[in-house]
């Protein structure tokens, strides 16, 4: 085979399938990115930028959702005064356990898997839960305290 690049390494078919395969492999593995807080004190919600999760404990419940709104992606806020969600963007609305209540969205806030880890609540970031797609996975996204 010919190398026209000079000192440019030229990958024969083989080689490329090989490392097409390990590219491949790679982006299947589950990265299983999990993220700890303590579980709060009082209800309301507490927000993680960094990670995109939305920690919020209400009636007994812990809950985490991502970030985003699911209509157009943008981050929702906590209303303390009124103790829910909003998005900023289209006005669409979420009561604390991430119900949609009324906007432009189509559904429910998405969860995240979380289990209880002594004092801790554990999100699993990688396990996201559409209530549209998944509603008993979706439901079922929730610790007791």
């Amino acid at each position: 085979m010919s190398n026209s690049c000079g000192d440019c390494p030229l990958l024969d078919r083989r080689g490329f399938l090989e490392l097409a395969m390990v590219a491949f492999v790679g982006a299947l593995w589950s990265s299983d990115e999990e993220h700890a807080y303590p579980i709060p004190a009082t209800d309301g919600a507490t927000i993680d930028k960094a990670n995109q999760v939305i920690l919020v404990r209400f009636e007994q419940k812990a809950y985490a959702f991502n970030l985003s709104c699911p209509h157009q992606r943008t981050a929702l806020h906590w209303l303390q005064d009124v103790g829910r969600f909003q998005c900023p963007k289209h006005k669409s609305r979420y009561q604390p356990d991430g119900v949609f209540v009324s906007g432009r969205a189509t559904r429910n806030m998405d969860r995240f898997a979380v289990r209880r880890d002594g004092a801790t609540i554990v999100v699993d970031v990688d396990k996201v839960f559409k209530s549209d797609v998944d509603a008993a996975g979706w439901a079922a996204a929730v610790v007791p305290l």
